[in-house]
């Protein structure tokens, strides 16, 4: 086996690359926007590689990569599973496996207290690769922190053939991070790139898309070619702000995205359909009956009747984002709006129900990337 220096260059979709003792952490806000939050949820799941991949050229039928996982749970919830990586070579889908050990942190949410181990870095193989020169990536894990330590192959690692496809910049909630896809390639974002064959960038958040300036300015200053936004539900379910903060808030977040890219094609996407806040403000919360019965489910704890007094719910915050992109699109042909019930709807939620209540599941990302490439990323490239 031939060791291989991992570089920056050889990892996609990451906005910034952070030197460890260990090796390289891929982050998805820069260093200056990390700086601006004590928020440690944003924290935690920038630092997951959702979209992130490690790509090179060779010929190697076998590769081997070292790396430090960092989990996160919570004492009386279920445990998620380790987290996937996945192997495409020259664009197919060829083997999935996890890293074994590494970190974890387990948060007692009754103390906060917060209990942590680390049997440091673990090994995946991935063997059995076609034979000859060959385009490889490896999707990294979108539900933990990945450290990368060292690769090796048997054969020499060469740079990856350079990029041409048209990159798109997505932001979203949980649901654009993965939420309870299986793999990072079933995540919506990646579905639906991979059907447009385009270069994404995705930074979907958990839990931290919230009109954040920070968020808007890096989003102004990543080169792309089609930007998209996802705006709705952390709002509700954080009760993070009011109607009258709202609307002003979400013209900031598109100006500055503007003043990077005047004439990009610019897609403001509001929420699917979500039956416990659809009419409910939040906040939200674990369903404490549920996680008795060893079950993660949220519910909303809102009080409907606040609506009149301007709280958030998925049905407000749609009706005001069609209105504000139908306004400034007066002034801004390349402004786009695209309803999040045509990309899961109710008749969706029927057929594929959130399994938690909030988050969709493999099946329903599948449905959503391959309905976004359809009816947004498709018509825009023409």
């Amino acid at each position: 086996m031939h060791p291989s220096e991992i570089t920056p260059e050889m990892l996609r979709g990451a906005v910034e690359i952070e030197r460890t003792a260990r090796g390289l952490r891929p982050h998805r806000l820069p260093a200056a926007a990390r700086a601006q939050t004590p928020d440690p949820q944003l924290a935690m799941v920038e630092a997951q590689p959702s979209g992130v991949r490690l790509v090179c050229r060779t010929a190697a039928t076998t590769i081997e990569l070292d790396a430090v996982p960092t989990r996160f749970g919570y004492r009386g919830v279920p445990a998620r599973p380790d987290g996937v990586y996945d192997l495409v070579v020259d664009g197919r889908p060829t083997a999935q496996g996890s890293i074994p050990g590494g970190i974890r942190h387990t948060v007692d949410m009754a103390t906060g207290a917060t209990e942590t181990t680390d049997s440091g870095p673990g090994t995946i193989t991935f063997t059995d690769l076609p034979g000859g020169v060959k385009d490889v990536e490896i999707w990294l894990p979108h539900t933990e922190t990945t450290e990368l330590v060292a690769l090796r192959a048997d054969a020499p690692i060469e740079p990856a053939t350079p990029v041409t496809r048209p990159v798109w910049l997505h932001h979203g909630s949980s649901i654009s991070q993965g939420s309870n896809a299986t793999s990072p390639l079933g995540i919506w974002p990646v579905v639906a790139a991979r059907e447009s064959d385009l270069e994404l960038v995705n930074l979907g958040f958990g839990g931290g898309a919230l009109l954040d300036p920070f968020t808007a300015r890096t989003m102004r200053d990543i080169p792309a070619d089609l930007i998209s936004v996802k705006i709705g539900i952390n709002l509700v379910n954080a009760d993070l702000m009011r109607v009258r903060a709202f609307v002003p808030a979400v013209h900031g977040f598109l100006d500055t995205i503007r003043e990077g890219h005047p004439e990009v094609p610019l897609v403001v996407v509001s929420p699917i359909f979500c039956p416990i806040h659809e009419a409910t403000p939040g906040p939200g919360a674990f369903d404490v009956e549920a996680l008795k019965e060893g079950k993660v489910r949220f519910r909303a704890t809102g009080d409907p009747a606040e609506v009149a007094a301007g709280k958030l719910t998925l049905t407000v915050i749609r009706a005001h984002l069609a209105r504000i992109v139908a306004e400034r699109a007066v002034s801004d042909p390349h402004l786009h709006y695209v309803d999040g019930l045509e990309l899961y709807g109710e008749a969706d939620h029927a057929e594929l129900p959130l399994p938690d209540a909030l988050h969709p599941d493999t099946a329903a990302h599948r449905r959503m990337g391959e309905r976004f490439a359809k009816l947004t990323l498709d018509r825009l490239r023409r």
